[in-house]
């Protein structure tokens, strides 16, 4: 994976990649000729006491360091740019692939790992072309020009190459081979420390209500521990590297430098040329090194490269049509036949063969007891997810066939769990409309019964709202909810369990400044309260993800068991009179 990867996100680099080979082979060369310019300053010029012959290859040795230098900088700063670049062109396609999962995928990957496959394993393929580009490159390239000098310079001690290099390669290939499991497990460990620490953050208040902090305190440590645990065996294993490299390195050059003394004192070997090819060794060994340096990362990239595959490779259920219809006729009338629901690997469907017809312009309710698919069912409707068998109409079409942004358009969501993003107030209500205006906000907060709150916050419709709505009360949040549904004017409002934060008094407002406000429009209403629904037009009553009853208040209380058990453990026989 992580080679199909490189090659499709490196592609658009093609130019800088070709600068980065270029560069670095011009300083690789520059740094295999210094040494033999070493050499003959040594032999021609030290040896013989020849001061022009020593200033002049000197300079010439010295022009060739500033090459070496220039571009060896060039390298890295093309490298770099390519390395940021290909990590932003991966981070934009796993939020894109992301943003087109329905919920039935992101479920399945988790919101934790999710994003630690958009950061942190982001980054490491990242590193990985860094260092690839910096390192790896001139490596080869060291190491083969090296042997061939040095092999020119003295035949006669090319057994110790023959020797150094497999013990380098050798001992080096058995500490990455015990890295690389460990690096799976951080990356898997990483994805828990994430979970538990966005839990902990988003469920403070639960936490503190219940006495709990010792517990999650505890539940937090562990994961920590375990994560620290990991990234002690790898820094151990990774302590192992430098060490062993030096041993090879100095072991090698004691064995050139004795033995090649033994050929300079019988003179069939300069003093240069030993010098020569120590420097030689230096740079083949140093360029092992490297190369196994990156062998070491390599393992740790190729395990985030899976993890963000997995991501890129996963085709949303919820497909968008291939023709696409792009107008619709009608004022949001919505139809289900024969529709059932499962989630993956469940036993039993949430849903099953549900029909019913939702006309236009009136409302319709949706009560049951808790788990009868009630959520389940209105998140078909904007296509949340998709029905396993059956159709969703609106106006006539099969939403499967409708393009994705005239669907959704056409929809008013107030989840069930509102949700209000970091921002303002008007930054808020104007998520599904960015060109209403102010006058168009109060309306829809007047409706909402949101008016007084908003009107004593600092700032009035400029007041900030923190991520998630943490800083206004449930109640506020979800009418303010309900106001940024109103502000889109769709044909269809769903709101599900929208209701459930306000009070009796705020709710028989709110649905009364409906009924004046938004005549016209379908209004689909989940609710658990018998209050909330009892003028809707139809009431449809789920059990066990079936239809059990379908009817006006007045007309279930006659026929419907289930409907007026729910009734009863709410109201009087009066009140449901």
């Amino acid at each position: 994976m992580l080679v199909t990867l490189l090659r499709s996100y490196l592609r658009p680099h093609a130019r800088l990649l070709g600068g980065v080979i270029f560069f670095q082979l011009l300083q690789s060369i520059a740094s295999l000729y210094l040494p033999t310019l070493n050499a003959a300053i040594i032999d021609n010029g030290v040896t013989k006491g020849d001061t022009g012959y020593i200033l002049d290859f000197g300079a010439i040795m010295l022009g060739v360091t500033v090459l070496q230098i220039a571009c060896s900088i060039t390298a890295v700063y093309f490298g770099a740019r390519v390395a940021m670049g290909l990590g932003r062109d991966l981070r934009s396609a796993v939020f894109h692939r992301v943003g087109e999962f329905s919920e039935r995928e992101v479920t399945s990957f988790g919101a934790p790992s999710l994003i630690t496959r958009s950061t942190n394993d982001v980054q490491q393929i990242q590193m990985l072309v860094l260092m690839t580009c910096t390192m790896l490159v001139s490596a080869p390239i060291l190491a083969v020009g090296g042997i061939v000098l040095a092999l020119q310079q003295d035949l006669q001690l090319s057994w110790l190459m023959a020797v150094s290099i497999p013990v380098l390669i050798i001992s080096i290939s058995l500490v990455i081979s015990r890295m690389v499991p460990q690096f799976r497990l951080m990356q898997k460990r990483i994805d828990v420390i994430n979970r538990i620490l966005r839990e902990q953050l988003s469920g403070i208040r639960v936490v503190r209500a219940f006495v709990r902090e010792n517990v999650e305190v505890n539940r937090f440590r562990r994961a920590n521990d375990e994560v620290t645990a990991t990234a002690f065996r790898v820094g151990r294993l990774s302590s192992l590297m430098f060490p062993i490299v030096m041993l090879v390195l100095n072991v090698s050059s004691v064995a050139v430098i004795w033995f090649g003394a033994f050929r300079v004192s019988d003179g069939s070997m300069q003093i240069g040329t030993l010098t020569a090819f120590l420097q030689y060794l230096v740079q083949i060994l140093m360029a092992v090194m490297m190369a196994t340096f990156m062998a070491m990362m390599i393992p740790r990239a190729s395990v985030s490269a899976d993890r963000i595959g997995e991501v890129l490779n996963t085709k949303t259920t919820v497909v968008p049509p291939v023709d696409p219809v792009t107008t619709l006729e009608g004022r949001g009338r919505v139809e289900l036949r024969d529709v059932g629901f499962a989630y993956p690997g469940a036993e039993q469907p949430v849903l099953r063969d549900l029909s019913f017809t939702v006309p236009d312009g009136r409302t319709t309710a949706i009560i049951g007891s808790t788990g009868a698919g009630k959520t389940t069912l209105v998140n078909l409707l904007p296509r949340l997810f998709d029905a396993t068998s059956g159709t969703v109409f609106v106006d006539g079409v099969d939403v499967r066939r409708l393009d994705p942004d005239l669907l959704w358009g056409r929809i008013g969501l107030v989840p069930q769990k509102p949700y209000l993003f970091s921002g303002t107030v008007a930054s808020n209500l104007r998520y599904g409309k960015p060109d209403a205006t102010d006058a168009e906000l109060w309306t829809a907060l007047d409706i909402a019964q949101a008016t007084d709150f908003v009107t004593e916050m600092p700032g009035g419709l400029e007041a900030p709202i923190a991520q998630g709505g943490t800083n206004v009360s449930g109640g506020q949040r979800q009418r303010l909810a309900i106001a940024r549904a109103l502000v889109k004017r769709p044909e269809i409002y769903v709101f599900d369990d929208s209701f459930s934060a306000l009070d009796l008094a705020t709710d028989a407002r709110l649905r009364q400044a409906l009924a004046r406000n938004v005549d016209g429009a379908t209004m689909i209403i989940v609710a658990q309260r018998i209050s909330t629904i009892i003028d809707a037009d139809q009431i449809i009553v789920l059990e066990d993800g079936r239809v059990v009853g379908r009817g006006t208040h007045d007309e279930l209380l006659g026929i419907s068991a289930t409907y007026r058990e729910i009734v009863e453990s709410q109201l009087s026989a009066e009140e449901a009179a």
